[in-house]
């Protein structure tokens, strides 16, 4: 490419993110902090009190602001909106809807995720997923934070990779609840499905004008011989179902991390001489843009592409700008054949709690001290902030 087309469209969002359970700490009401605490389930250490965002969001804030970033990508906490069922804590909600105003004031715009992998203890008992109550329960709580988040909110993303949810819980065990079951993955996804698109009318219904969508994980799944019947199968299970379920919503959000190999036995594993990171997958950054491609494909360009999460989990911050501006070459090309990608949010803003890895895996662009709190902007953020403040990919 040359210099001339490395700018991105006007109108391009920059942004970054961060969940819930993974940076406000002291989440103890919902599933994933029972299952932090239960003696085998794989998990290194408990979120404790995470990045202490709960306490400190203005401070976040006021880091996204400095970057020049537009946009923050967040999630509510269900279990303290809704602590027990049906009792509604107005603490909770004045608090996110102060975050969302706090972020406006200091030209931002909030973009909220309802679901970010946790889940109401109360729900868990009753079922969780694997219930149809868990649909109806999801579409009262959507119905409940829009109208709070409604007038100050920018974009509302339902659920944050469903396929993810259903697969790490119910298949591969290492999410909550822990169960080893491909019939009850699959009736997990199925409802999933039903409790996006009922989100997409609650929201909408509650909150006219915001767009909402879906964000799903994607992988760059590549063939290698023997694999056609593997590849279809996992390709239709992990993202198909899910992507057949976005039709008529305001914007496809696309998260991309790497590739995966499939030969006749499903993932063949890392590629030998290509670098590992502490995720255990490969470093491979044009994974997005192929993935972006496949989305586009997939549902005929019937609506617009975000990429609402892409980073790399590194200790070393010259590899993590390395893989961002790989990455960005990537949408830049797919924009340059005709596909709509209309913004791109790095994971994440912080170093913060990674699911059953605890706080091993840094994704952040920002430093925490885990004793102190203390928030310090790595390289990688001011790079990623001459980016933004651009629009453009420098050579």
């Amino acid at each position: 490419m040359t210099q001339q087309n490395r700018s991105f469209p006007e109108g391009f969002t920059w942004g970054t993110a961060t969940a819930a359970h993974q940076v406000e700490g002291g989440n103890t009401n919902n599933d994933w902090w029972a299952f932090e605490h239960t003696p085998g389930s794989g998990c290194t250490e408990s979120s404790g009190d995470a990045c202490d965002s709960w306490l400190r969001w203005e401070q976040d804030a006021d880091l996204v602001a400095s970057l020049g970033l537009d946009n923050y990508r967040f999630s509510v906490e269900w279990s303290r909106i809704e602590p027990s069922e049906g009792e509604f804590s107005q603490a909770a909600l004045q608090h996110y809807r102060d975050q969302c105003e706090g972020l406006r004031q200091r030209g931002i715009d909030p973009v909220v995720t309802f679901h970010h992998f946790t889940t109401p203890r109360w729900l868990t008992a009753q079922g969780g997923w694997e219930s149809d109550l868990a649909i109806e329960r999801f579409e009262r709580f959507c119905t409940v934070v829009a109208e709070a988040l409604g007038p100050v909110m920018s974009r509302a993303c339902t659920i944050n990779e469903p396929n993810i949810v259903a697969t790490m819980g119910w298949l591969a065990g290492m999410f909550p609840p822990g169960k080893t079951n491909k019939r009850l993955s699959r009736l997990v996804a199925d409802n999933l499905v039903k409790a996006h698109r009922v989100a997409v009318d609650a929201i909408r219904a509650a909150a006219p004008g915001v767009p909402v969508g879906l964000t799903l994980s994607m992988t760059d799944y590549q063939l290698l011989e023997g694999g056609e019947k593997k590849l279809e199968s996992i390709r239709h299970h992990s993202e198909d179902v899910f992507l057949d379920a976005v039709g008529g919503d305001d914007f496809l959000g696309v998260q991309v991390y790497s590739r995966m190999r499939i030969g006749p036995k499903g993932w063949a594993g890392p590629e030998e001489g290509v670098p590992t990171l502490d995720m255990g997958y490969e470093f491979y950054p044009a994974s997005l843009g192929n993935c972006l491609r496949r989305a586009w494909d997939y549902t005929n360009g019937a609506l617009p592409l975000l990429v609402t999460e892409n980073g790399i989990g590194t200790t070393d911050d010259t590899q993590r700008i390395q893989y961002v501006h790989q990455a960005l070459e990537g949408v830049l090309n797919a924009i340059a054949d005709g596909i709509d990608v209309r913004g791109y949010t790095y994971w994440s803003l912080l170093d913060n709690f990674e699911w059953a890895l605890g706080y091993k895996p840094r994704f952040g662009i920002v430093n925490v001290d885990r004793s102190t709190f203390a928030r310090s902007a790595k390289p990688s953020a001011a790079w990623l902030s001459s980016v933004a403040t651009a629009n453009a990919l420098p050579a």
